[in-house]
């Protein structure tokens, strides 16, 4: 048998096997507007890949991208209908491409491999990814926090988890908020591995809240809650700080658990009673104002917005049934420091010991009547309880006198 009949012979036989689904060489013979003339290569077999089956971009020119003679693989779509559609076959470039991208992310998907995806546009949910083929991210999975505006991630480029894959229903769905929390985990271990709760340490205010202000710690984000902010009231976290700015924290509680770090700005200052308490120390005496009376005992002023507690044992050597039996509010007495309790923030005072040591003043540690302008503490910067003594002891003995 002659060479040329060999050739006719697998020529003929590869026509013949030339099967929906199959890939194929093609050779370009035409490029027309909207579609490129192909046969395939030894076997006598012509079909068409329209622009849609060649590539993702309808605008583009197809005669900028193939010219005849051109040689590529190509999938075996279906058969033609008819002469009409200038062919025995349909083709496709890109669906192919889909299928080879389809095999990698499925071994992908598999090994719990990242992969790298450019963001082609948003749409209702979610964003479409562009990952060798088109996968969906839902808004939802962007990010470990709320997203409202999708536009700034089309054209970028990012990293992504594959959570399900189903090549025979093109379903392919990503996530970036996987991601976002394994790296988050491990950012935690590495920071929170080299903290230890009382540590003064600087951050940075990355972004706030109604709550609070969360503050970057060496690539991770600690709370500061707003009532940790500052000693004086704060509304908003926007009333005083602002993203961007360098403040320094003290390191109040880890959960290794939750992976969170909990954070404060004001107790890396000296709080107002310590402020007002620095320069005064047991067996002072000193004149203050009487500003309330419960049945237990007097409070006395002892710096602005500072009282210590004046127990009713400690109001006379006599015995005294109620404090209003012998003291009114507003009435200047002179006192005697007995403790000072810096944790409680409690002053306990007493009168009976400052008269009895009076007629001997000369010998101990003792010191005019503050005025409200000397040694004060500014009250802006007093919390509702910081001054010296429990608000629960006032109000127990409120609610006493109302049974």
């Amino acid at each position: 048998m002659s060479e040329n009949s060999n050739q006719f012979l697998d020529a003929l036989k590869q026509m013949q096997g030339v099967e929906v689904g199959d890939i194929v060489d093609v050779e370009v013979l035409d490029v027309e507007d909207g579609q490129i003339d192909v046969g395939v290569v030894n076997a006598g077999v012509e079909g068409v890949i329209t622009r849609r089956e060649y590539t993702s971009d309808r605008n583009t020119d197809l005669h900028d991208l193939v010219k005849p003679g051109d040689k590529f693989k190509a999938l075996v779509l279906r058969r033609a209908g008819g002469d009409k559609e200038n062919g025995e076959f349909f083709f496709s470039v890109t669906r192919l491409k889909e299928r080879e991208a389809y095999d990698k992310l499925q071994k992908d998907f598999e090994e719990g491999n990242a992969i790298e995806g450019t963001v082609t546009s948003s749409v209702r949910g979610g964003l479409l990814v562009d990952v060798g083929t088109r996968g969906f991210l839902p808004a939802s999975l962007i990010s470990n926090r709320y997203v409202s505006d999708l536009k700034p991630y089309i054209g970028k480029t990012m990293k992504l988890k594959i959570t399900e894959i189903d090549p025979n229903k093109n379903r392919l769905i990503l996530s970036h908020k996987d991601l976002v929390e394994e790296e988050r985990e491990e950012a935690f271990d590495k920071v929170a591995s080299q903290l230890v709760v009382g540590d003064v340490i600087e951050g940075k205010v990355s972004r706030l809240t109604n709550f609070g202000a969360f503050i970057d710690v060496g690539g991770v984000d600690g709370l500061v809650h707003i009532s940790e902010i500052s000693y004086k009231h704060v509304d908003k976290p926007s009333d005083v700080l602002k993203a961007g700015q360098d403040v320094k924290v003290k390191v109040i509680g880890i959960d290794n658990d939750r992976h969170r770090i909990s954070l404060s700005i004001k107790q890396t200052e000296p709080s107002p009673f310590e402020q007002a308490t620095a320069d005064l120390n047991e067996g002072d005496i000193f004149e203050g104002e009487v500003k309330s009376l419960t049945n237990f005992g007097a409070f006395v002023e002892v710096t602005d917005g500072i009282q210590g507690l004046v127990h009713v044992s400690e109001i006379s050597n006599k015995h005294v049934d109620k404090p209003s039996d012998v003291l009114k509010v507003g009435q200047t007495v002179k006192v005697k420091v007995l403790n000072i309790d810096p944790s409680d923030r409690r002053i306990s005072l007493s009168i009976k010991a400052a008269d009895s040591n009076a007629s001997s003043s000369d010998n101990h540690s003792s010191r005019p009547h503050r005025s409200r302008n000397e040694n004060s503490v500014n009250k802006k910067y007093m919390g509702d309880n910081d001054n010296g003594f429990a608000l629960g002891d006032i109000i127990g003995d409120q609610l006493k006198d109302r049974k």
